[in-house]
């Protein structure tokens, strides 16, 4: 399809720099049919039924952005920025690379506090394969000497501190491994989640690791043309079970956010049974796409001509989808990673 059908025009002051706080009390949009709601976050269970299923993502972000210079000369070579993206080995980590035309292959790049990494095997989308030295786990590499990997479209307006460190994680986040965090689930708490199980709504989690990948901009004219970046996840057998049996059940499964949306669908059969998942999953959803392992998504709003904005459109439709957003937009919602969410139901 075209990706200019998925461009709207967006206000710089409508995207968030920071999460509402509490975090349940950000708004949500509900779009259920053709019907569009102003609700809260926190009114979840009352926008749900019994025997519902939301499903979350454990993955947690890890301190991905890194800042040093090309060796030999340290002090003299080349400033390099490193946004960790996808786990290809023990001590390996592929990467984009700021001012990667200062960067070969065989190139050294020290990031400060004894964290250095050893560039090879280019990509053709201009990224590298960083393999660390030394014997340390590599995510104490990056405790040491990274930072919280913001969006661009956060990071571009102001740096990133201390209370990224908190905000930028969901309260489910145990499985390290991402640089994005899945922003949906940003907006839960203890006290939502206890509500929830009150009203006989339950939940699991999945794990998938958000690359950096997932902020990519569309640059083909058409989305057939787009190359999707892949990202690693695992359903267990004892998840995949609980979800089955929800669904036979006559339960809804509703996804908190697309990372979590992706990989189920990933994972189910053609008559919607999903299976037990591990592996990397390159699915790009678009309009035409038929939904087999979910019955609803709760996410974000996106950014246009992205591919998470096709996916919600694929979901809903792009007219309904568009006039979602443009209401959003008029009655003053905040849009992306700190954003508000939206309950996204099919009629």
């Amino acid at each position: 399809m075209r990706v200019d059908l998925f461009d709207f025009a967006l206000p710089e002051d409508r995207i968030a720099l920071r999460p509402a706080s509490p975090r349940d009390s950000a708004r949500m949009l509900v779009v259920e049919g053709d019907a569009m709601r102003d609700r809260l976050a926190r009114d979840l269970p009352d926008c749900l039924r019994a025997g519902d299923m939301l499903v979350f993502n454990d993955t947690r972000v890890i301190p991905a952005q890194l800042e040093g210079r090309r060796g030999p000369d340290v002090e003299n070579g080349a400033k390099i920025g490193a946004t960790l993206h996808k786990r290809e080995g023990l001590r390996q980590w592929r990467a984009f690379i700021r001012n990667a035309k200062r960067v070969r292959e065989g190139d050294r790049i020290d990031f400060g506090g004894d964290v250095a990494a050893i560039a090879s095997d280019r990509g053709t989308d201009g990224s590298f394969l960083l393999s660390f030295e030394g014997d340390e786990p590599v995510e104490l590499l990056l405790e040491r000497a990274g930072t919280m990997p913001l969006p661009p479209y956060i990071a571009g307006k102001r740096p990133t501190d201390e209370r990224d460190t908190e905000d930028y994680q969901t309260m489910f986040a145990r499985q390290k491994g991402a640089v994005a965090a899945p922003t949906a689930a940003l907006h839960f708490t203890p006290e939502l989640i206890e509500r929830l199980g009150a009203a006989g709504i339950e939940h699991v989690t999945l794990t998938l690791h958000v690359g950096a990948g997932t902020f990519l901009p569309v640059k083909a004219e058409d989305s057939d043309d787009h190359v999707m970046h892949a990202e690693w996840g695992r359903i267990d057998a004892a998840v995949a079970d609980r979800l089955n049996a929800v669904r036979a059940a006559g339960g809804r499964i509703i996804s908190v956010g697309t990372t979590s949306l992706r990989l189920l669908e990933s994972a189910a059969d053609a008559d919607g049974t999903i299976r037990p998942f591990e592996g990397d999953t390159y699915i790009f959803i678009t309009p035409g796409y038929r939904f087999r392992a979910i019955d609803g998504l709760m996410t974000n709003f996106h950014l246009p001509r992205s591919t998470l904005f096709m996916l919600v459109s694929a979901l809903m439709g792009r007219e309904r989808m568009l006039a979602a957003y443009a209401h959003g937009i008029e009655e003053g919602y905040r849009f992306y990673s700190y954003g508000d969410a939206s309950l996204l139901i099919p009629g």
